[in-house]
C-alpha cells in the first residue's frame, strides 16, 4: 500500500503558520518520492482561511470546524482527528516542532503507541521509509532514526527547510469533529504578550536575555534593543524560571526553537539545553563579561563586555541612525 503522509497545519489569528507551510512542503515531498499521497488537516473553531492556505502547498486538506477550540487546549481535539484518519489509512504524521504541537504529538503517542522521531532537521524517504536527521548534544553529533513498523511521527523543527507551494492548488474536505479520546482542558484566561505580535519562530531577529541580566527591570534594557532593532525578545531557562519573563518567551530543549537571521544574546552562558533551542540561527552575537561562557563555541561575534554598559550603547546607537 502507498503510504499516506498527513501534516498537521495550526492556525494563528486566522490563518497558517509559517511553521505549518514547512510541515506541509515536507510531507508533499516525502509522498513524492514515496510513490504515495500527502493529506493536510486543520482543526480550527474557524478553519477555511488556513486550509484553503494549506491547500496550496498539499493536493488534499481536510478542514475541521470544531467550536470548542475556541475555548479548550487544542491538542485532544486535533489528537483525535489524526486518529481518525490514521483509521482511515493514514501511514506517517508530520507536525511541527511548537507548544501545539508538541503536545499533540504527545497524545497521539500516548493514544496510538506509535514510534515518534522527535526535532527533526530533515526528514528523507529512504528504502521504503522516512529518515529523520536531527542534531544532538548541542549540535556535536547527527542521528539518523527510522521506524521500526510501517506507520510513525515526526516532529519537524522550525526554518529547516523552505516552504515551496504546489504547482496547483489542492482541494479541501470539510467534516464535522469526532469526540476527543481525552478530556480537553478548558482555557479559563488569555493573556496578550507585549511585543508578542511576532512569534518567536518567525521572528528575523531575535534579542535573548540570560541569567546575567539579573531582574525583571534588567530585561527592560533587552526589550528596548530588540524595539530599536525590530526584533522579538526572548529568554533562557534561568531567566524563566527566576520569574522575570514569561514561559512563553523561553528558547531551548523545553520551550521554542528558532532560527532567527539574527540571535543576539545578553548575558546567555550557553547551557546546552538552550543552545539546542537556537544554534541554527544565520548569524549569532553574544555579549558576555566570560569569554570562556559555552556559548562562545556557537557565536559568529563574542563581545567580551559588560552588558549593562554595551546593550544601551547598542540602544542608542541603533536609534540614532535610524533617526531617532
Amino acid at each position: 500500500m502507498p503510504p499516506r503522509i498527513l501534516a498537521v497545519g495550526e492556525v494563528a489569528e486566522g490563518s497558517l503558520t509559517k511553521l505549518s507551510t514547512e510541515v506541509a512542503t515536507v510531507a508533499r515531498k516525502l509522498a513524492e518520492a514515496a510513490g504515495g499521497e500527502a493529506v493536510g488537516l486543520v482543526v480550527d473553531a474557524a478553519p477555511d482561511q488556513a486550509a484553503a492556505e494549506l491547500a496550496t502547498y498539499v493536493p488534499k486538506v481536510v478542514a475541521v470546524t470544531n467550536p470548542a477550540l475556541s475555548n479548550e487546549v487544542p491538542a485532544p481535539h486535533v489528537a483525535a482527528e489524526v486518529a481518525r484518519l490514521l483509521e482511515e489509512g493514514v501511514t506517517h504524521v508530520i507536525l511541527g516542532v511548537s507548544q501545539d504541537g508538541r503536545d499533540v504529538a504527545g497524545t497521539l503517542v500516548g493514544l496510538t503507541g506509535l514510534g515518534l522521531l522527535a526535532n527533526a532537521d530533515s526528514v528523507e524517504w529512504q528504502d521504503a521509509a522516512p529518515v529523520s536527521r536531527a542534531s544532538v548534544l548541542a549540535g556535536k553529533a547527527i542521528t539518523s532514526s527510522t521506524f521500526t513498523g510501517a506507520r510513525g511521527i515526526v516532529t519537524l523543527r522550525p526554518g529547516v527547510v523552505t516552504a515551496e507551494a504546489a504547482p496547483s492548488a489542492g482541494s479541501v474536505e470539510t467534516r464535522d469533529p469526532a469526540a476527543p479520546a481525552v478530556p480537553a482542558p478548558k482555557v479559563l484566561d488569555r493573556v496578550e504578550e507585549a511585543g508578542a505580535q511576532v512569534s518567536l519562530e518567525d521572528a528575523r531577529i531575535v534579542v535573548v536575555g540570560g541569567r546575567g541580566v539579573g531582574s525583571p527591570e534588567g530585561f527592560r534594557m533587552v526589550e528596548e534593543l530588540a524595539e530599536a532593532l525590530g526584533g522579538v525578545v526572548g529568554a533562557t531557562r534561568a531567566s524563566v524560571d527566576a520569574g522575570w519573563i514569561p514561559y512563553a518567551r523561553q528558547i531551548g530543549q523545553t520551550g521554542r526553537v528558532v532560527k532567527p537571521a539574527l540571535y543576539l544574546g545578553l548575558g546567555v552562558s550557553g547551557a546546552m539545553q538552550h543552545r539546542v533551542g537556537m544554534q541554527a540561527s544565520q548569524a549569532i552575537v553574544i555579549v558576555n563579561r566570560d569569554p570562556d561562557a559555552p556559548i562562545a563555541d556557537v557565536a559568529d561575534l563574542f563581545v567580551v563586555g559588560d552588558l549593562f554598559e554595551v546593550a544601551p550603547a547598542l540602544t542608542a546607537e541603533i536609534r540614532a541612525r535610524r533617526g531617532g
